[in-house]
C-alpha cells in the first residue's frame, strides 16, 4: 500500500480495539489523529462527518468512512471499514463464545460491572471532545445543555431535537 492507505488502516485499526461501548469513546483520538495529526480534515469537515454519521441510518461509527474517503477516495474508505470493522468483528465473536462459557462464574460479573462505567466515561469523553471542537461561547453551551435537557427528560425523538437546535443555532446567529 502507499499513501495514506497504511495510516488509515494503522489509526482505524488501532482505534477499533479500544471502541469499548461504541464509537463514542474513541472520538477524541479519531478527531486528534484526522484532524492534527494527518491533517486529512479540518475541525469543521470532521464536525460535519460526524454529524452526517449521526444522522445516517447504522453504527455512528459510519464517520470512518468518509474520514478514508476524504484521505484517499473509495479505497481509503474502503480501508478505512475493513480496519474498524474487522479486528472488532473477530474480537467480538472470540468473547461471546469465552463469555459463553463463562456464564455464573464470579469473574464474569466483576469484568460486567467493571467495564459499565468505563464504556459510560469513554462516551462522555467523546462528547467533550466533540464539544470542544465546536461551541464558542455561551450561547453555544446554552443550547447545547438545553438539548441535553430536552432528550434526557422528554421521550421525544431525537432528530426533532436535532432540528430544533439546528433553526434556534441560526435563529441564534451561531
Amino acid at each position: 500500500m502507499s499513501g495514506p492507505l497504511p495510516a488509515i488502516a494503522g489509526l482505524f485499526g488501532r482505534l477499533s480495539l479500544l471502541a469499548v461501548g461504541g464509537g463514542n469513546g474513541i472520538l477524541p483520538a479519531m478527531q486528534h489523529a484526522s484532524v492534527t495529526v494527518h491533517r486529512w480534515l479540518t475541525n469543521r469537515q470532521f464536525l460535519d462527518m460526524f454529524a452526517i454519521s449521526r444522522a445516517a441510518p447504522g453504527p455512528g461509527s459510519l464517520i470512518v468512512l468518509l474520514i478514508g474517503q476524504k484521505a484517499a477516495g473509495l479505497p481509503g474508505a474502503a480501508v478505512a471499514g475493513a480496519a474498524m470493522y474487522g479486528p472488532t468483528s473477530l474480537a467480538a465473536h472470540l468473547a461471546a463464545r469465552l463469555w459463553r462459557r463463562a456464564e455464573g462464574r464470579a469473574w464474569r460479573e466483576t469484568a460486567e460491572r467493571a467495564l459499565a462505567p468505563l464504556a459510560v466515561g469513554l462516551t462522555f469523553a467523546g462528547g467533550i471532545a466533540v464539544g470542544q471542537s465546536t461551541l464558542h461561547g455561551a450561547r453555544a453551551y446554552a443550547l447545547t445543555a438545553v438539548a441535553m435537557l430536552v432528550l434526557a427528560v422528554t421521550e421525544m425523538n431525537p432528530l426533532i431535537v436535532l432540528a430544533g437546535t439546528a433553526v434556534a443555532a441560526i435563529a441564534m446567529g451561531l
